[in-house]
């Protein structure tokens, strides 16, 4: 037994700390959320990569909760160590494990390097025990940095191309609106921020599943990213995370080809909208602008959570027996409440009208900080955050 208080240590866009029992609360949530939409149970087996926090955290208990599905999750988490919780991904899928359990369910999870062939190999082991073929993987992995087996490192950067990025950002650590400016990104740090984040390793994971005859017939993967509206495209989808992200929709035209001829599958990207993400948080112009994004959603019935979106994705498009609806360039498009002309509309004016003196009336940054805080699991109802919890929880 390892009790103690666990108080928020949040700077910026980083929590030094998490709150197990925070974080079991917003898994119960969205447990319940999933329980409420009432998918149709197909059973099969789900590998979810990236599968602990965010838009991954959301595909594994779909799968598990939603789809009665065996489900494997691969994570890279910090466990309790002595007197220092884990973080908050750790008792994500702690409580998750725990629920499928009562349940009956099979949830596993194995936490690891990803970008790794050992893992790789740790993976297949646990599918051919029992739980695979795969019926469906889910690529929701979002890494600031990739290892080689070699030990080369390969680190990601968030800069423009080609020319410098001025214009309106967001100071969490300040909470106030200011003006960012940042440098072009070099040739190489592009290369680099594309081998972290492109469809490299998406595309890896695919084809030492197939060696090990591991994809089911008729396997369905699918990998998101984002495209976002002006404001943030210079920073973001023409910027370096936006090359990587193409080399990710071009990488899913590749894999779509393959899977057909190999086991009748497909391969998408899906288009999300955008979420409240540790991530995310980072880019200079992004929490402004979600914040304006949710007030204008939330004013017209039209917010959703990940596990709202996910429980959309599944049933909507790459559920079992379900034909998916693409744009032009073979993308399912979540993001289509967001990117409604409407609501881009009424989000520019009230970008230009943005000001710290007027945030409260232009914005809901309340809501987006809540939401960020409940990433770690703070200010979540109904949690004592002065008395003393278990820290010491495991993954199963």
């Amino acid at each position: 037994m390892s009790e103690q208080v666990v108080k928020p240590r949040i700077r910026g866009f980083i929590s030094l700390t998490a709150h197990p029992d925070g974080c079991a609360a917003n898994v119960r949530e969205q447990v319940a959320a999933i329980d409420a939409a009432g998918l149709t149970a197909s059973g099969g087996t789900a590998l979810v990569l990236g599968s602990s926090t965010g838009y991954g955290l959301a595909s594994v208990l779909v799968a598990a909760f939603g789809l009665r599905a065996k489900t494997l999750g691969v994570c890279f988490e910090r466990p309790p160590e002595d007197d220092k919780p884990a973080s908050a991904g750790w008792y994500n899928l702690a409580e998750a494990r725990r629920l499928a359990s009562e349940r009956g369910l099979t949830f596993e999870t194995v936490n690891g390097d990803a970008f790794s062939s050992e893992v790789k190999e740790g993976v297949i082991a646990r599918l051919r025990a029992g739980l695979g073929p795969a019926d469906l993987v889910v690529y929701s992995i979002a890494a600031p940095r990739r290892r080689g087996d070699d030990g080369t490192i390969w680190n990601s950067v968030l800069k423009p191309i080609g020319r410098p990025y001025t214009g309106l950002g967001f100071d969490l650590r300040n909470e106030r609106v200011v003006d960012s400016n940042i440098e072009p990104a070099s040739p190489e740090e592009i290369a680099t921020t594309v081998k972290v984040m492109g469809g490299e390793d998406w595309t890896a994971w695919v084809e030492a599943l197939h060696a090990a005859g591991l994809l089911a017939p008729g396997c369905r993967t699918v990998a998101y990213s984002y495209i976002g509206p002006e404001f943030t495209a210079a920073i973001y989808r023409r910027g370096t995370i936006g090359r990587a992200k193409e080399h990710l929709e071009t990488t899913a035209h590749q894999l779509d080809r393959r899977l057909q001829e190999a086991v009748g599958g497909h391969a998408w990207v899906s288009i999300n909208t955008g979420v409240v993400t540790q991530a995310s948080a980072a880019i200079p112009a992004v929490p402004l602008y979600m914040s304006i994004l949710f007030k204008v959603l939330k004013e017209r019935g039209l917010y959703e959570t990940a596990v709202d979106q996910i429980v959309r994705l599944v049933r909507d498009h790459v559920g079992p027996g379900v034909e998916p609806r693409l744009d032009p360039e073979r993308r399912i498009r979540l993001d289509d409440r967001e990117m409604r002309p409407e609501i881009q509309q009424a989000i520019t004016e009230l970008w230009l009208r943005a000001r710290n003196e007027n945030l409260a009336e232009t914005t809901d940054y309340a809501g987006y900080k809540r939401d960020f805080e409940r990433l770690f699991g703070f200010g979540v109802d109904g949690v004592d955050y002065d008395a003393p919890t278990e820290i010491d929880r495991s993954l199963g």
